[in-house]
Order: structure tokens, then C-alpha cells, then sequence
């Protein structure tokens, strides 16, 4: 049972050990104890670059081998990414308020952010409106692959033009984070929680899209359907053709 929950139990620990870490982190010197919000803004942000680059491998590893399981991958990734994706936007708006003035603003950094989420989410919506399995999966796939190439220009917009929006601390071109010590371990904890949780996630949403494919073998779609038996009303004296 224990073995079973191992990512769970793990995901929860951490979460816990963030949360202290983060609460014990020395205030920042302008922004005080909003600048708290960032140990759950900025891993929120990381696990959507996750979730979606593991979208793209699972997309890729479909096209190459025809497997369901990378399809499931591929699908359960997409989802909980655009569940961190909308956390971290709404985490952003509020971390924005106090310290800009404003809940949004059309920063290249909120907007590419924004298109993100838009994609996957059309992503998501592409995978309801396909009934066939293989079609779904192809057509999934190969948006998968091309979608990806928003997170490279997300991360780097804060690089490429000028935005409100400050500029990466750890994952910095130069390589050089500039952080305070305590800050940074805090960061970085909370971080690994977070993935923690991504991964429990994860696991748990591709067993369950295991279940639902496996029932759907198993669904016989010619049976008869509750309402089948409804027909039309025909008014008296009406010819048919």
C-alpha cells in the first residue's frame, strides 16, 4: 500500500517542507512579504515548461511507434500542465496587483504566457472533438510538437524585449543566479515539490485514461441506447418523400 503511494507521500513531504521553507525565507527588501507568492509562482510556471516538453515527447514517441501509452502520455501531460499554466497566470495576477498596480497588462511575458494556455487548451478541446482513437492521437501529436515551440519564446520573451515583467533569476542565460542563499534553497525546494506533485499527477491521469480506453474496447457501439426507441411525431395525413 505504502509502495504504492510512494509519489503521493513524497509529493505531500515536499509540499510541506516548501511551505516551511518558504514562510522561514527572509522577506524581500522592496516587495516585503508579497514576494513570498514567487515560491509558488515561479514552480507553478516551471511544471507548465514540464508538463508541456513531456507532451512533446510523448507526441513524438507516438508518431514514431504507433503506442497508446504515449498518446496517454502525451494527453495527461497536456492536462495538468494547463492546470499549472492557469495557476501560475492567476499567481502572476496577484503577485502583479500590489506591485504594479494593475491585475494584467499586455506584457510580452503575460500575453505569450496567455497564448500558451490558449493552445493547450485547444490542444484539450482537439482531443474531445476526435472520436477515433487513432485519429485523435495524430492529429493530437503532431499539435503537440508544434505547439511546443511557444515555451522556448515564453521563457525568453523577458530576454528578447523590453517587459514589465522582471527577467528570469535562476534559469538566466548567463547561468548566474541572483538570488539570496536562502531565498534561492526555498525556491529550489519548492520547485522540486511541486514536480513532485506534477509527476503524482501525472501517474494517476494516465492510469485512469488507461481505464477509459480499455472500456471503450469493451463498449459495444451498436448497442441500443436509452431514447432509441423515441421516434418523430407524424402529423395525421402527412405523405412520406
Amino acid at each position: 500500500m505504502i509502495r504504492r503511494h510512494t509519489f503521493d507521500i513524497v509529493a505531500v513531504a515536499l509540499v510541506a517542507i516548501g511551505f516551511v521553507l518558504a514562510m522561514g525565507a527572509p522577506p524581500d527588501r522592496l516587495q516585503g512579504d508579497v514576494q513570498r507568492l514567487m515560491y509558488v509562482h515561479v514552480p507553478a510556471a516551471w511544471v507548465a515548461y514540464l508538463a508541456f516538453a513531456v507532451t512533446l515527447v510523448g507526441s513524438v514517441g507516438w508518431l514514431v511507434s504507433r503506442r497508446r501509452r504515449w498518446d496517454r502520455l502525451a494527453a495527461s501531460s497536456a492536462e495538468v500542465g494547463v492546470v499549472f499554466t492557469g495557476l501560475a497566470i492567476a499567481l502572476g495576477s496577484l503577485w502583479g496587483k500590489p506591485i504594479w498596480g494593475v491585475w494584467w497588462t499586455w506584457d510580452a511575458r503575460l500575453v505569450t504566457t496567455a497564448l500558451l494556455f490558449i493552445v493547450y487548451l485547444g490542444y484539450l478541446a482537439l482531443r474531445r472533438a476526435v472520436a477515433d482513437p487513432e485519429t485523435r492521437a495524430r492529429r493530437s501529436a503532431i499539435l503537440g510538437v508544434v505547439a511546443f515551440v511557444q515555451v522556448p519564446i515564453v521563457h525568453m520573451s523577458v530576454v528578447w524585449w523590453r517587459t514589465l515583467h522582471q527577467p528570469p533569476t535562476v534559469l538566466r542565460p548567463d547561468q548566474h543566479p541572483t538570488m539570496d542563499h536562502d531565498m534561492l534553497m526555498a525556491l529550489l525546494v519548492n520547485v522540486a515539490a511541486f514536480t513532485a506533485v506534477y509527476a503524482a499527477l501525472v501517474r494517476r491521469r494516465a492510469a485512469v485514461a488507461r481505464l477509459e480506453a480499455e472500456a471503450d474496447a469493451h463498449t459495444d457501439r451498436h448497442a441500443p441506447l436509452a431514447g432509441d426507441a423515441v421516434i418523430a411525431p407524424r402529423l395525421e395525413g402527412a405523405v412520406d418523400g
